[in-house]
């Protein structure tokens, strides 16, 4: 079977916006460019594969068993060594750093690409 090459995809810069409100991630930098769009060829070659007919799992273990072992506790009460480890806690909880930050807008910041047309 012939495969056929995959078309060249390009990002602009609304895609980029696009999926850095999607993921909370900042693609402001030529190296961050450069991966995503390593990534995006990467899964472009599912594209390749001939999925027809074939039924989508609901498990990788769709055939087999999933055997649950025994829980047996062997270490207790080590809650103040876990807590030293962490770098900032709050009554007895471990205080994890911020997430779902905005982003700023598409034209409140600098950006390397041209604004597609």
């Amino acid at each position: 079977m012939e495969q056929k090459p995959l078309p060249q995809k390009t990002l602009t810069v609304e895609v980029l916006d696009h999926l850095e409100r999607l993921a909370l991630v900042d693609f402001r930098t030529l190296e961050g460019v450069q991966r995503l769009e390593k990534a995006i060829q990467f899964a472009d070659q599912l594209h390749a594969v001939n999925t027809q007919g074939v039924e989508p799992m609901d498990s990788v273990l769709e055939d087999r068993c999933l055997y649950l072992r025994e829980d047996n506790i062997t270490e207790g009460n080590c809650t103040e060594d876990l807590l030293c480890n962490a770098r900032e806690t709050v009554e007895e909880y471990f205080i994890a750093p911020p997430g779902n930050i905005p982003l700023p807008k598409l034209n409140e910041r600098d950006t390397f690409l041209q604004v597609s047309e």
